[in-house]
């Protein structure tokens, strides 16, 4: 153990570097359990929004499906209650319908999972490459 009332310059160099090593991997251990901890304090907070968030989805499904019972209950008074059922329902399931297809051409967008753009500009810098390099 270093004498600690002994001042800087009058240890030896060897001696100084090790407690310099000793020192910079104990700060090291320190900065990585904080980073561990506050990883961990974020983590929870994720978790409970995440939680919070599904919750909420399943809150507003219920209010959907209440409002979808209103719709069939209010078309009920003009027509009778099981062709305003029907009514609604053939409108929720074209409307599901156009969806799946908006939702079908944005992931035709997305394929194939490339950056295309990306390769045909790195195939023309190595093109340009040879270029200058034969001539």
């Amino acid at each position: 153990m270093p004498d600690v009332n002994k001042r800087n310059d009058e240890r030896p160099v060897g001696e100084l570097v090790q407690q310099l090593s000793e020192q910079t991997s104990t700060l090291i251990r320190q900065e990585l359990r904080l980073a561990t901890a506050e990883l961990q304090e974020k983590g929870r907070h994720a978790g409970v929004g995440a939680g919070m968030f599904g919750g909420a989805g399943v809150v507003a499904l219920y209010g959907v499906g209440a409002l979808i019972a209103a719709a069939i209950i209010g078309l009920g008074t003009v027509v009778e209650p099981w062709l305003a059922a029907v009514i609604v329902g053939v409108v929720l399931l074209v409307l599901a319908g156009i969806v799946a297809l908006a939702g079908k051409k944005q992931v035709e967008q997305a394929t194939p999972p490339t950056p295309e753009r990306t390769v045909r500009s790195v195939r023309e810098d190595i093109d340009t490459l040879k270029g200058r390099a034969h001539g």
